[in-house]
């Protein structure tokens, strides 16, 4: 926005009937939208176009057009910019006042959003969907959203939520949620092979058999003990006397094959999500594969929010569709 006044040529000021205090025309602050008011306070406080507009989960442009309709209607110019900063003028700071008043006078109570809960497995989220969910929270501030992280089925069994999405097997999404949901639904496929960072692996010296990993650490993220489809590489790690190390924490074991020249079991997609990594096909005769299931709560007490949340989910494994394609 310019200021001064919208509609105002620059340097004149506002318009004032003829002994007309400079405070009367607070008295159409009463008249003001409480939308628009609401607006007005919000970017008050935010200091920023951008974030009120996130807080309130419009655009920016919507935003900014409101608050010139604000102005005009009380002929005042209520922002102004002081170098890069957005701050109150005069008239603004007494109208922020005024609405602030007549907010706790009518005990107008803050909007309660709905809590959704969404439980993902660790990996998943991590891998995929943790950028996709920070743009959402970034697009609307006002978002209330519990993300359960699903490390082992035991954790799957013992979780309620509106969405969840899990690791199963490729033929059935059982074990799933204890909880009644609607039919699952699988997204993508996944297979299991052994990574190693690009750094410390040669492409003519990279192991192509079992008895070549002697060579190398090997890390082993400890929830994949419990999954059957894992066994080969399971076994292998159980059959170590030396040159393994265990971890809980996924992040970890990440950084370890990343910077410690370990090799650790990983989806074939990491290539995609970190180029430093690179898979060791061949190593195993038996393959390592999982699904991913989600599946929606039968009883969400927030359909709409919850279809929403389902929405971002289906667009961001569509738009990563080439990572599981070549899983096959």
């Amino acid at each position: 926005m310019d200021y001064p006044e919208p509609g105002t040529p620059q340097g004149m000021l506002p318009y004032r009937s003829p002994g007309e205090p400079r405070e009367a025309w607070l008295a159409l602050a009463t008249s003001i939208d409480p939308e628009v008011a609401g607006y007005f306070l919000i970017s008050a406080r935010c200091g920023c176009f951008m974030q009120a507009a996130r807080s309130l989960n419009i655009k920016a442009t919507l935003l900014r057009k409101r608050l010139v309709q604000l102005e005009e209607q009380m002929q005042r110019s209520l922002f102004s910019y002081q170098g890069n900063v957005l701050t109150l003028s005069r008239d603004g700071q007494q109208l922020q006042a005024r609405l602030i008043a007549l907010v706790h006078e009518r005990r107008l109570p803050v909007q309660e959003q709905p809590l959704m809960r969404l439980a993902v497995a660790e990996t998943i989220l991590h891998d995929i969907l943790g950028r996709d969910l920070i743009a959402l929270l970034r697009r609307n501030a006002r978002i209330r959203l519990d993300i359960v992280s699903i490390d082992s089925p035991l954790a799957l069994q013992a979780v309620e939520a509106d969405v969840v999405l899990w690791l199963g097997a490729i033929d059935s999404p059982e074990p799933g949620p204890r909880f009644v949901t609607h039919p699952p639904q699988a997204l993508a496929r996944l297979e299991y092979l052994p990574h190693i960072a690009k750094r410390y692996s040669r492409l003519a010296a990279r192991p192509d058999s079992i008895d070549d990993l002697m060579d190398y650490m090997l890390v082993q993220w400890q929830p994949d003990y419990l999954v059957d489809a894992l066994q080969p590489w399971n076994r292998l790690v159980q059959q170590r006397v030396a040159g393994v190390v265990q971890v809980q924490a996924y992040p970890l074991m990440l950084e370890m094959i990343r910077c410690s020249a370990c090799i650790g079991l990983l989806p074939r997609y990491m290539s995609f999500f970190d180029r430093g990594l690179t898979a060791l096909p061949g190593l195993f005769g038996e393959d390592m594969q999982r699904q991913v299931w989600m599946a929606v709560n039968a009883a969400t007490a927030h359909p709409q929010e919850v279809e929403m949340l389902v929405a971002m989910l289906l667009k961001t494994f569509e738009e990563r569709r080439e990572w599981f394609s070549a899983e096959r």
